[in-house]
């Protein structure tokens, strides 16, 4: 009995590539830390007190052990010294006896009528804890001492979100509308090219940064619409070739011989065949978007003030630079280059290994 070996399909190849190529594996197991760290930290596992003051401000970035240290109340000589001086001679109000004695109302006794309240109240609260805090982090601490090693991990989930979210956005968008004017062409492709041509007819960023000006709003939503509605553009010319090239070829023919609707033809037959091109093209917007989210969140217009994201930091690393204080630039510069560089990387490996001319 004979066994037909059957030939392995695109993803199948295009796997195996990947799986043979040691820059592309160490690329995907970077970008694959950094998701995991942002889903970590959206449900709060990791970073999740990175609001909390736990460091002096400024606290200089250390490999060593933390030393912590008790915000102290000021002493008594600190506080009358700042205090006035007032009364005859050198007496000060701090020594409020001194000079009733030198008006001669020492003998005066003056009741307080709520003391008995107070004091209820006074022993029925607790006192305040003083919190220590420490003197170096790891990475330092910004101006308020929160760890600026929590807020690089926070402020991922807000890049990488926003980069994923507003490329998915976009390739949708590219997708649907190149299949549209690619395979039915005519009229609606003449439609569809112009409408692509007013979007690329602007200034990329100034078209994101005008958008972002007249809606006025800030939030990751808003900025996930942003970029998602002005991004979609290359992704339109790339699979709107791809299905002209395709939509004559023998199968969709042989589709159509036997009463395969349009839109099976489109999306059942042909994006099968050009589905590689949007994915590439998905990974590539990723970079591009986290990009824009941090020039978005740097010049003002990105996240509002509750939230943080490396564009954020960036923007507070630049009053901070003047003063001496670098290590929140250094160490959102860091986060961002490696995760760009690996995401990079890993596209290029990506579309070498979807290429179908590559045998």
């Amino acid at each position: 009995m004979s066994t037909q070996a059957h030939s392995a399909g695109l993803w199948t190849l295009a796997w195996r590539r990947l799986l043979g190529d040691r820059v592309a594996l160490v690329s995907m197991s970077v970008v694959a830390l950094f998701i995991g760290l942002m889903l970590a930290s959206s449900l709060d596992i990791v970073a999740a007190d990175w609001n909390d003051e736990i460091a002096v401000g400024y606290a200089r970035p250390s490999l060593f052990s933390a030393t912590a240290v008790t915000e102290q109340a000021p002493e008594p000589e600190a506080v009358s010294a700042v205090i006035p001086q007032v009364g005859a001679g050198d007496t000060a109000i701090a020594d409020p006896a001194a000079v009733l004695k030198q008006l001669g109302l020492d003998d005066i006794k003056i009741t307080d009528p709520l003391a008995k309240e107070l004091d209820q109240i006074l022993a029925t609260t607790p006192a305040p804890e003083i919190k220590p805090r420490e003197e170096t982090r790891p990475f330092g601490a910004d101006k308020w001492g929160h760890d600026v090693l929590l807020k690089v991990i926070k402020g991922s989930e807000t890049s990488i979100f926003v980069g994923l979210a507003a490329a998915l956005v976009a390739t949708v968008i590219g997708t649907l509308l190149g299949a549209v004017a690619g395979y039915y062409g005519g009229w609606l492709d003449d439609l569809l090219n112009w409408f692509y041509s007013i979007f690329t007819a602007i200034p990329y960023l100034l078209l994101i940064l005008a958008i972002a000006a007249v809606l006025d709003q800030k939030g990751m939503t808003t900025i996930v619409l942003i970029l998602g509605l002005t991004g979609w553009t290359g992704i339109f010319r790339l699979v709107r070739a791809e299905y002209m090239k395709h939509r004559t070829r023998e199968y969709v023919q042989a589709a159509d011989a036997i009463g395969a609707s349009n839109f099976s033809r489109m999306f059942r037959h042909i994006f099968p065949n050009v589905s590689h091109v949007s994915l590439v093209q998905l990974s590539v917007h990723t970079v591009g978007f986290i990009k824009s989210e941090v020039i978005l969140s740097f010049l003002g217009f990105g996240v509002p003030v509750d939230k943080v994201s490396w564009g954020s930091m960036l923007g507070e690393a630049q009053n901070e630079l003047i003063l001496g204080y670098w290590w929140q630039l250094v160490a959102a510069t860091l986060a961002m280059a490696v995760l760009v560089t690996a995401f990079s990387m890993f596209t290029d490996a990506l579309r070498d290994a979807l290429d179908p001319k590559i045998k």
